[in-house]
Parts: C-alpha cells; structure tokens; sequence
C-alpha cells in the first residue's frame, strides 16, 4: 500500500528526477514512480553488497598475503 510521505530534495536532484521521469514516462508527475524505482534499485545493489559480505567465503589467506597481494595491484595500476 503506498505511502505518502515530504522528501525534502535538492534543486540539481529534483531537476534530475524530472529529467528521468520525462524520459521514462513522458510526464513530469512520474517523479514518485522514479523515485521508488531507483530506491530499489539502489537497496537492492547494498543488499546484495552485504551478502556477498556476510556469506560463507571459499578462499581463505592471510593478512600478509593480502597486503602482497594489494601491493602488487597498486605497482600495476600505477603504470
């Protein structure tokens, strides 16, 4: 069931909001469906941040192998 609620939004993230809900739907009174849309999107991506976090890891290495490891990334993304 919907929700009506005040969401206090910046000038750039309302004109962009507007931007989105014009392009996706041709109105600028979209702008709660847009809204809901990228929400979800957004928790979803943290969601899955988090399992990914949390879950049961299938390597296992040391803090001194990570810290080679990480070293060696940094030297080639230096170049």
């Amino acid at each position: 069931m919907p929700r009506r609620t005040t969401v206090m939004l910046d000038e750039d993230v309302y004109e962009k909001l507007v931007k989105e809900s014009l392009r996706r739907y041709g109105t600028a009174r979209a702008i709660s469906r847009v809204l809901n849309e990228l929400l979800r999107e957004s928790l979803r991506g943290r969601e899955n941040l988090i399992r990914l976090i949390y879950s049961e890891k299938i390597a296992r290495t040391t803090a001194e192998e990570f810290e080679s490891f990480r070293r060696e990334l940094s030297k080639r993304l230096e170049r």
